[in-house]
């Protein structure tokens, strides 16, 4: 198939994908069975150039994009697209594997002008270099830009810019054909043939010898003396301060007196309390909490509540009624089957109670056999530690072995690093040079922005500075806000029903009086309501406090009763109760005999760390209660001075020397 073909299936191939619809594979099938005849080649092709376009379709966008929205590209198709990503494609990623040759076929199947047009937008310096390359980077890392995108193109740059020359000498309608080269004929020439002479036993190159590094001094890991014999400095002068400062409060002014008398106290705070007493305020006076009942607490029930709670009282009646003339006629009591139906609940009862100890000392055995699991996980466990403790010494072993012959291997790398350290100052300078030319390149750009931001900004407030002239001379013209109306006139509508705002105020004043009446010929009918509805109330309450009292009555006999004839809880007696009993107590014997096996002695070793614990520990515990008795010193020294603990005062005397030297 020729290169136009091909590149016509990628392109149709591209045109038909909607990547929300369908995936990649459903349509490479979709489009290779509707196209059979494609050779087998043919199919490879379009299919990778398909997949690779819409793998890396953030790298063409980029590409596109920038080239629609230059001059050059404004001019181009937008159905175009597809074929520009196609030959951004080819020529990233496929140019190695594709030939020149192949390539420029491709191209030139094309139109002659858009192809200049694209590729001399895409492989100029300035923006291959510099924007594209950048735009790149934000979507891929810049070691994989640098390395499998822009390295390549480099590589075929000169080809490239070869073809570019063809395209813009077939636009301007040049036809510069190389003329054919003819090869000139070949010369015979005798044999040379020499005896080599013997290699010469190279020199062997002499490894550089590092001076050996100066141990660290021991100074370095403790404090100078001096800093210590400062710190003892200090300390001994905080303490001569503190007690110079608690004489001289001890003994200041003795000849004076510097509080005020008693006498003189109470004094001042009744001339106090006199001047306090005159004045008069208007004070919110909180009104004292209301008395709380807990005994006979009234409840105020609404009209529902009572009418409910009258028909419950009168179904009730009637029920009773009901029975008493039934059994009056002859009818049997239920006393029977009530006895039958208490012996019936107390056997579910003493039933329930069987389950629910049968359930606890299940639970409790459940508990023990977890007990003893745990005890034998324990014993695995340690097992485990002991093998993992011997794996460990052997791979610390094989860990050493290893570290030598890394050590000997870095000696050798040492060796190489320090040969190729001659050629870092040229390439540093190659670096710094680079990175100069970039820097400048980026200076010239961002003034060119700025100053194209600078216009734009400037047209806009030119804008709206029209668009506010508009409007203060539109808000300048005079508005007519005045509107004269005949009260006495009608609209004009030439309607049968028309009024004047007049005879409408005059008919809704007599409908107002007609409705005046007929709220209060309704008002008269609720009231006399209310009232029939307010003595059928009374008659109701009295009702259900007549049931109350008799209800409360019957009650407090049966609780009597209750009381009376209420027990001792009943004994559960079950054998299978008695056997899991038994075997809940084996298993406390077991589980306490494996508690006692697996008790670990103690050998010299762990006692004598036990011991330097517990030296350690009762060491910290004198320490801390010496600073706490230190410290409650302080403060009732500080208290006998007049001065509170909490204050600032207190805390700077508190604080030590080199922290009172940081607040000062």
């Amino acid at each position: 198939m020729s290169h136009k073909k091909l590149l016509a299936c990628c392109v149709e191939l591209l045109d038909t994908f909607n990547p929300e619809e369908n995936c990649v594979e459903d349509h490479l099938k979709h489009f290779l069975k509707k196209n059979k005849m494609l050779d087998e080649n043919d199919q490879t092709f379009i299919v990778e150039v398909f997949s690779g376009c819409v793998r890396y379709a953030p790298i063409m966008k980029v590409v596109v994009d920038g080239f629609y929205n230059v001059k050059e590209g404004k001019r181009s198709l937008r159905s175009e697209r597809n074929i520009y990503i196609t030959l951004c494609y080819m020529t990233v990623f496929r140019l190695d594997e594709l030939g020149i040759v192949h390539f420029s076929n491709f191209v030139k199947s094309q139109d002659v002008n858009r192809m200049h047009n694209f590729f001399s937008f895409f492989l100029a310096d300035e923006n291959l270099k510099k924007w594209i390359k950048d735009e790149w980077c934000k979507h891929y890392d810049p070691r994989f830009t640098q390395d499998n995108l822009l390295r390549p193109l480099q590589r075929w740059m000169p080809e490239l810019e070869k073809m570019i020359s063809q395209l813009a000498d077939k636009v301007a309608n040049k036809n510069n054909l190389p003329k054919k080269m003819v090869k000139p004929a070949t010369q015979p020439q005798e044999f040379n043939i020499t005896q080599p002479k013997p290699r010469a036993i190279p020199v062997p190159e002499r490894i550089p010898k590092l001076h050996k590094h100066r141990p660290v001094p021991e100074s370095t890991y403790r404090p100078p003396k001096e800093q210590t014999l400062l710190a003892e400095a200090e300390e001994m002068n905080r303490r001569r301060a503190e007690e110079i400062l608690m004489d001289a409060n001890r003994f200041q002014f003795r000849a004076a007196i510097s509080e005020k008398s008693a006498k003189t106290k109470k004094i001042m705070a009744e001339i106090m309390d006199e001047e306090d007493s005159k004045l008069d305020f208007e004070k919110n006076r909180a009104r004292p909490l209301p008395r709380h009942v807990t005994e006979n607490i009234p409840i105020k029930l609404n009209t529902a509540a009572i009418l409910r709670e009258g028909a419950l009282v009168q179904r009730k009646e009637d029920s009773e009624l009901k029975k008493l003339l039934d059994l009056e006629a002859g009818a049997k009591d239920a006393s029977e089957f009530l006895e039958w139906q208490q012996k019936m609940r107390q056997k579910d009862y003493d039933t329930q109670l069987a389950e629910i100890e049968r359930r606890r000392l299940e639970g409790k055995l459940s508990h023990e056999d977890a007990i003893l699991a745990r005890q034998t996980l324990v014993k695995e466990n340690r097992q485990k530690v002991q093998d993992m403790k011997e794996e460990t010494q052997q791979l610390m072993q094989e860990y050493v072995h290893q570290r030598m012959q890394d050590e000997k291997e870095m000696k050798r790398l040492v060796e190489i690093v320090m040969s190729g350290h001659k050629n870092t100052i040229l390439a540093r300078e190659q670096l710094r040079e680079y990175k100069r030319k970039i820097v400048e390149e980026v200076n010239i750009e961002s003034q060119e922005l700025l100053r194209q931001a600078l216009e734009d900004e400037e047209e806009e407030m030119k804008r709206k500075f029209e668009i506010i002239q508009q409007i203060r001379a539109m808000e300048a013209v005079p508005v007519v806000r005045q509107k004269f109306v005949d009260l006495a006139s009608t609209a004009g509508h030439q309607l049968l029903s028309e009024l004047s705002i007049l005879e409408l105020k005059e008919r809704l004043g007599l409908m107002k009086e007609t409705q005046r009446k007929s709220e209060e010929e309704k008002r008269d009918e609720i009231l006399t309501a209310k009232q029939g509805k307010d003595k059928k109330l009374m008659d109701t309450l009295e009702q259900i406090s007549r049931h109350r009292a008799e209800t409360s009555k019957a009650a407090a006999l049966k609780l009597e009763k209750k009381r009376a004839t209420s027990g001792k809880k009943p004994e559960v007696k079950d054998p299978k109760l008695e056997d899991l009993q038994r075997k809940l107590q084996e298993k406390k014997a077991e589980r306490l005999r494996e508690a006692e096996k697996m008790k670990i002695k103690s050998d010299k070793k762990s006692a004598g760390r036990t011991q330097e614990l517990a030296r350690e520990k009762k060491a910290l515990e004198e320490n801390r209660w010496k600073e706490l008795e230190r410290t409650k010193e302080k403060q009732a020294k500080l208290v006998t001075q007049g001065i509170r603990p909490g204050t600032r005062s207190a805390q700077i005397l508190n604080r030590s020397p080199a922290a009172r030297k940081v607040s000062a």
